[in-house]
């Protein structure tokens, strides 16, 4: 009878060359010092929230002078505490708003902020509505423009201004008559003066390339 071999530990099965030998848990990896263990888990945070948008006054609470001044038709005008004065704008059920913080002390009025911020985006709309409206009309000369085109286009001229339009008038010079430049300048002068009553010089005479411009604006009524 072949006799088995006798481990202290139990029986095992023997070890062949280039074989690693079982552990418990299965064939053993070697591992450095950090690797399979996972990152410490930190705090987590759900997605970033846009920040809110400052409000371009102050306001109630966030007010800080001790004591106000206030203005407008709801309020006998003063300088109040500022405890009083929000007394009060709690009363009328409206809002403490600072416009002046700059003063001394600060001037506050009493008003529904958010229907006063409304008036002024409201405002700007129709500013900038405005702006946008401006046209600029052109006027074109030649260099020995005769009088009765220059007047002709005299009173168009004013026509435009009276709309409340820009204009652009500007003289030509084609091919070698860029030499009587002195003379565009001076037939441009000219229209200046005579629609001075109508229109003010934004930009005096000013040769671009083959062409010398000058701007006019309205004149306010």
């Amino acid at each position: 009878m072949e006799k088995k071999n006798f481990h202290p530990t139990g029986a095992q099965r023997p070890t062949t060359a280039g074989q690693r030998p079982m552990g418990a848990g299965g064939p053993q990896r070697p591992t450095t010092p950090g690797q399979g263990q996972r990152p410490p888990m930190g705090p987590r945070r759900g997605p970033a929230l846009p920040p809110k948008e400052k409000d371009p006054h102050n306001i109630n609470e966030r007010i800080r002078a001790r004591e106000v001044r206030l203005v407008g038709d709801n309020v006998e005008n003063g300088i109040y505490s500022l405890h009083d004065a929000l007394k009060l704008a709690d009363e009328l059920e409206l809002d403490l708003v600072e416009i002046s913080p700059n003063a001394a002390p600060p001037v506050c009025k009493i008003l529904d902020y958010q229907k006063f911020l409304y008036q002024q985006k409201k405002r700007q709309k129709e500013q900038k509505a405005k702006q946008a409206k401006v046209t600029v009309k052109e006027i074109r000369f030649g260099p020995q423009t005769d009088d009765h085109d220059y007047n002709f286009k005299l009173k168009h001229a004013i026509g435009f201004l009276q709309e409340g339009a820009k204009v652009k008038a500007y003289v030509f010079f084609k091919g070698r008559s860029i030499l009587f430049k002195e003379q565009g300048e001076v037939l441009l002068l000219r229209f200046a003066q005579d629609i001075e009553d109508y229109g003010k010089v934004e930009q005096m005479p000013v040769l671009e390339g083959k062409r010398m411009i000058m701007m006019l604006a309205p004149k306010k009524k």
